[in-house]
């Protein structure tokens, strides 16, 4: 049995909850990671940059197959798979492009994502926790605006998309407490 995904119904709070943790620590860990790396677009760097999109759409597999187990529906997160695995093909690309058009693609992943978050969030409210979901979905739609603008700047840089990663971590670490404390109210 997946450890991640329980099967019993109400169990979404607690698969959800384990998933936010994980998305947590490995956004906190790849941010510090790619900061390190972000002044180039070397191998380390680009590994990093095709992993990240990559666990998005492998958490939100596991997150969809929670939610159609339990009943409840799964579609923004069939659409944040699609468009974090095309990322992947957009960012392997533009990787041999330069930093401007890696900006570019992961911008334009950001927006798309974020107005999937937000929506995710949107239809999972009642499960508590999620205001911080809502609330990251829209600040990605808007950092990723911010990217696509950095894109044209003198100096692009990396270094933004590893504090991005790393909020949108917070935001994921505050809605498991969340989650969290829901369950326990619902116990």
């Amino acid at each position: 049995m997946d450890t991640l995904v329980a099967t019993t119904s109400g169990s979404i709070p607690v698969t959800l909850r384990k998933l936010y943790f994980l998305r947590f620590a490995f956004a906190a860990v790849w941010a510090v990671l790619l900061f390190t790396a972000a002044d180039t677009l070397g191998p380390l760097s680009v590994t990093l940059l095709l992993i990240y999109p990559l666990f998005d759409a492998a958490a939100a597999i596991v997150d969809a197959r929670s939610a159609r187990a339990n009943g409840t529906t799964a579609n923004p997160l069939y659409a944040n798979i699609v468009i974090s695995s095309l990322t992947v093909i957009g960012l392997a690309l533009a990787a041999t492009s330069g930093i401007p058009a890696v900006l570019r693609v992961w911008g334009a992943w950001a927006v798309t994502a974020g107005l999937v978050q937000l929506i995710a969030g949107a239809i999972r409210r009642k499960l508590g926790g999620q205001w911080a979901m809502i609330a990251s979905g829209a600040i990605s739609t808007i950092a990723g605006s911010s990217f696509i603008a950095q894109a044209g700047s003198n100096d692009p840089s990396l270094k933004n998309l590893a504090g991005y990663a790393f909020l949108g971590g917070v935001f994921f670490l505050i809605s498991a407490f969340r989650l969290n404390s829901a369950s326990r109210r619902q116990a």
